[in-house]
């Protein structure tokens, strides 16, 4: 939003609206033992759908109130998810164990192929979907069984795993935008009103990277990818602090990377206090030099792409605001980076590769105007897809800045999947695994799933007027989660480590 799109003139009104609304009407704190049937259940979503697991969330709230954002006040209380494999003998439960307004529940043990129902209840109300129709979307499962009743039972299909060995797992994410204060902002849209955190509470990026880390560790990922927008505005401050949150991940350079976003851009005016000269160094690269290769960047200097070879897998890093410019305008790589970029693509074409940058390479389906700055400039994302096309090695190309999520597949590199990830700072709040195996891969969305985190990703949905949803999510559950059958054993595990680096300004080892 503050970065990426524009509001739609057919919203216009809706936010118009959203912008002058009240003082809220919050009734009394929820009390479950005086009001039990006070609590509504909405916003039920099938975020993750692997082959033997699938994590359900919902939010539940005292019906009838307003908490000056739109969106009922937070009720806690308890809740389940009953399921089975006939939407007349829902036979299993799972539940957190815990009384929350903010509910996560993790379906396990799941059979591969098989078509499950289910339903998610809080106390005694069944919970109903997010709605997609602006994308004619389908928030809760695989199939519309269950939409014609209101609560369900809705149903999904677990997808075959990718066949062969694991090998590794890889946390992508990017948006992270640390030392933003409010979210959703929209160039001009004065009457738009952001959602600001909490009075007390811990600032939201913060939240959210802390989330970020715990959760990719927890779900198994050996390595991590942060494909631009680190910062909101490049200070130096806020880039130290994206350091320190991402090097409790591991190791910079080692296990997890780092790109440039439009919000890191070079030169960056004011960064230092209004009315001071244009600062000239590179801050981004002050923090995260070069990728972390030895020898790399330094402050004024160096690149911020950069290849690594992981364990067999080669990983290149794109900067995609390698210009001037405010960072409202489309992505680009400098002409030298974009040489490097296809002369490297060419000299490994058959080796397993994965890209990632900030900017996409195209936008498609979206609810909102489709504007130049959301997307890498046409001229050389067409470049790059005629070198995928020629490249048959390269199989992923991981992208921000739209901050949703979103599955591509262009008829010029049919064998590249171009998945946008939604961005960790704001809902839906998380990042997607990558799982290789020796026969293929997945991708998988997770939320982060924190106390502080579940809670500001569910107020950081009425972004937009809480239109957010219906862009953010992601309006299929493909869009989130997908497996891809294609040859990798040339891949080794990741204790392989790392070996030949190229790139300008990144070093050799």
């Amino acid at each position: 939003m503050p970065c990426c799109l524009a509001a739609p003139h057919a919203l216009l009104r809706v936010l118009h609206s959203a912008a002058r609304r009240g003082t809220a009407q919050v009734r009394p704190p929820y009390d479950p033992d005086r009001d039990p049937d006070a609590v509504s259940a909405v916003n039920l979503e099938l975020v993750t759908l692997t082959e033997d697991r699938a994590v359900i969330t919902w939010h539940t709230g005292v019906e009838g109130s307003d908490d000056g954002l739109g969106r009922m006040v937070p009720a806690s209380t308890e809740g389940e998810v009953v399921y089975g494999t006939h939407p007349a003998h829902l036979n299993q439960t799972a539940s957190e164990g815990r009384h929350t307004a903010h509910h996560y529940v993790e379906l396990t043990g799941l059979e591969p192929g098989q078509t499950y129902y289910y339903q998610a209840r809080s106390r005694g109300s069944a919970a109903t979907p997010t709605p997609l129709h602006l994308v004619s979307g389908n928030a809760v499962g695989t199939s519309l069984h269950g939409f014609g009743s209101r609560g369900g039972p809705y149903s999904f299909t677990t997808p075959q795993p990718p066949p062969g060995r694991h090998l590794l797992s890889i946390a992508l994410c990017n948006d992270l935008h640390l030392g933003e204060t409010t979210a959703g902002l929209v160039t001009g849209m004065p009457l738009m009103r952001g959602i600001s955190q909490q009075l007390g509470l811990g600032p939201y990026p913060e939240i959210m990277g802390r989330a970020l880390v715990e959760e990719a560790h927890r779900r198994g990922a050996g390595h991590l990818l942060a494909a631009g927008d680190i910062s909101a505005g490049g200070a130096p401050r806020d880039l130290a602090e994206a350091r320190r949150l991402l090097d409790g991940f591991g190791t910079y350079g080692q296990d997890y990377f780092v790109v440039r976003g439009n919000h890191d851009r070079r030169g960056r005016p004011g960064l230092h206090g209004p009315g001071l000269r244009e600062e000239r160094g590179d801050t981004f690269l002050d923090a995260f030099p070069a990728g972390g290769g030895p020898g790399g960047g330094g402050p004024g200097g160096g690149s911020a792409y950069f290849a690594r070879d992981l364990g067999g897998l080669r990983i290149l890093g794109l900067d995609t605001y390698e210009k001037k410019g405010s960072g409202a305008g489309s992505g680009g790589l400098s002409d030298e980076q974009l040489a490097w970029f296809r002369a490297d693509v060419r000299a490994h074409k058959d080796q397993p590769t994965l890209v990632f940058g900030h900017h996409p390479l195209t936008v498609r389906n979206s609810p909102f105007p489709v504007t130049s700055g959301q997307r890498l400039n046409r001229r050389q994302a067409r470049a790059i897809l005629g070198t995928y096309a020629a490249a048959p090695g390269v199989f992923l190309h991981h992208a921000g800045h739209t901050h949703r999520n979103k599955r591509t597949v262009l008829p010029q590199a049919r064998h590249v999947t171009l998945q946008e990830v939604g961005a960790v700072k704001e809902y839906p709040g998380g990042f997607c695994l990558l799982r290789i195996h020796t026969g293929g891969y997945a991708l998988n969305y997770y939320k982060t799933g924190s106390g502080p985190a579940r809670e500001w990703s569910e107020r950081s949905r009425r972004v937009a007027a809480g239109l957010w949803p219906q862009y953010a999510l992601g309006r299929s559950v493909r869009d989130r989660n997908s497996v891809v059958v294609r040859d990798l054993s040339g891949i080794t595990p990741a204790e392989a480590g790392l070996s030949a680096v190229h790139g300008r300004g990144s070093g050799r080892r």
